[in-house]
């Protein structure tokens, strides 16, 4: 189960290992990104430099350098090194691994660090394993995860652990890489006569998304694939490379970070007016098989929440595009929810209905509840007169303007301010002329 071997410095990389593995970094001068947590004078780079890594978590996105890192600590580190997989590792195992540590530290001193890639898919039960070891020191554990650690894996490891945020590699870290594998004549490509054309770099880089497994996966299919030229060199274009990648996967978890961030960004698009914004979060999540159902169910929320009556109009193209989602299917689908995507985006907005639900909600939960005053009580049923309901009450229709003065709640707090977008700015002017005619009537009913 020991992925790197005890003997790490001495080892060598078999040739037959994928180049994305051989062309991992051995050193910190060699690691490439994250230079929030391995730049110079950073916290980690010094507890590598002086062997004293505590456990940690990795966090982040495929190919962003989480494995990479833990070899660079296991070529570093004088602890015994060993690494497993979650996905085929047991309890069994970890147990004997413990148990062999703990006496490797009775009998040596020499401590134990444990690289436990795909760590969420442990369950509770087999995260629970570890902390025990972990907390007394027996193993020193670094975690690597695509999930968002604090919602898959167990508090109590999470509170003994650092975790540590990786970022998708920026532009020009993927292309140091590429072209490290094409110098490198020991590990990389360096000894095969290649020659990369800046379009094909170019496009490595666009369709990696900062991956760079992605980026060397894709080199060197295209590499190995391109037959050479009479010269003998070969010449890697960028069709060769586009064969190679086929199509450029969405990084996109169904469950995950991945899935609420887009959609949060989906949201705010329409929110800030930006249209443009708002159709890439929506091609994304399309591209990445998102379930349209969910993605019209946020239009629908974004036209009340957002466009409110600013543009009443806003929720019923939403709500048309969320039937026209399960009555045309995809991908035809994605017709209807861009145009309401778009009317949503550049709809006039107005969140006062939305502040006004949630502040009689605050009043409803957090206030003394009102009864129903009694003019206002059902008064549809034979003995409802006899227990007083719907006396008193003033029918609006027969009066001017089809409205009345009269008690409707306990108090009259005002949960609804309209704005001045768009048709709101309508129902406030309404609302105005409205409380001017009944202050006028009062006015006419006092006594002179």
């Amino acid at each position: 189960m020991d992925l790197f071997g005890d003997e790490r410095d001495e080892q060598e990389m078999p040739q037959a290992a994928p180049l994305a593995i051989r062309m991992r970094p051995r050193t910190l001068d060699e690691y490439l990104g994250q230079a929030h947590l391995v730049g110079p004078g950073r916290l980690l780079r010094r507890a590598i430099e002086a062997d004293r890594v505590g456990s940690v978590i990795l966090y982040g996105p495929p190919g962003s350098g989480k494995t990479a890192l833990a070899y660079v600590i296991a070529t570093m580190t004088r602890s015994r090194f060993v690494a497993m997989s979650a996905v085929i590792t047991n309890v069994a195992e970890l147990k004997q691994l413990a148990a062999d540590a703990a006496n490797r530290l009775r009998a040596s001193g020499r401590r134990t660090t444990l690289f436990l890639d795909e760590i969420h898919r442990f369950n509770k039960a087999q995260q629970d394993v570890l902390l025990p070891f972990v907390e007394r020191g027996t193993l020193t554990l670094i975690g690597a995860t695509t999930y968002n650690p604090f919602f898959y894996i167990n508090a109590a490891l999470v509170s003994r652990s650092k975790i540590l945020p990786l970022r998708p590699l920026d532009d020009e870290a993927i292309r140091t890489i590429v072209r490290r594998a094409l110098a490198d004549a020991e590990r990389g490509l360096g000894a095969r006569p290649i020659e990369l054309t800046d379009e094909a770099l170019d496009h490595i880089v666009t369709v990696s998304d900062g991956d760079a497994r992605k980026a060397l996966n894709a080199l060197e299919i295209a590499a190995l694939s391109t037959p050479p030229r009479e010269d003998g060199t070969c010449r890697v274009d960028r069709q060769a490379i586009e064969e190679s990648i086929q199509r450029k996967a969405v990084v996109y978890d169904r469950d995950g970070d991945q899935h609420y961030d887009t959609a949060s960004a989906f949201i705010k698009s329409m929110r800030g007016s930006n249209p443009n914004a708002a159709l890439y979060w929506l091609a994304k999540m399309i591209e990445a098989g998102e379930d349209p159902r969910f993605i019209a169910r946020r239009v629908v929320i974004a036209a009340a929440e957002d466009v409110g009556n600013a543009d009443p109009r806003a929720l019923e193209v939403a709500t048309a595009a969320f039937q026209a989602v399960d009555f045309v299917g995809m991908p035809e689908a994605q017709i209807p929810l861009a145009q309401a995507v778009v009317y949503v985006a550049t709809a006039p907005k107005s969140n006062a209905s939305c502040q006004g639900i949630a502040k009689a909600m605050e009043a409803v939960r957090e206030e003394k509840t009102h009864e129903v005053p009694m003019h206002l009580k059902d008064a549809s049923y034979a003995s409802a007169k006899r227990l007083g309901h719907g006396e008193g009450y003033k029918y609006p229709h027969s009066f001017d303007a089809h409205i009345v003065e009269q008690e409707y709640m306990p108090n009259g707090t005002r949960f609804y301010v309209p704005s001045d977008q768009g048709y709101e700015r309508r129902i406030a002017e309404r609302l105005e002329r409205w409380r001017a005619e009944l202050a006028r009537r009062r006015g006419q009913e006092a006594p002179g």
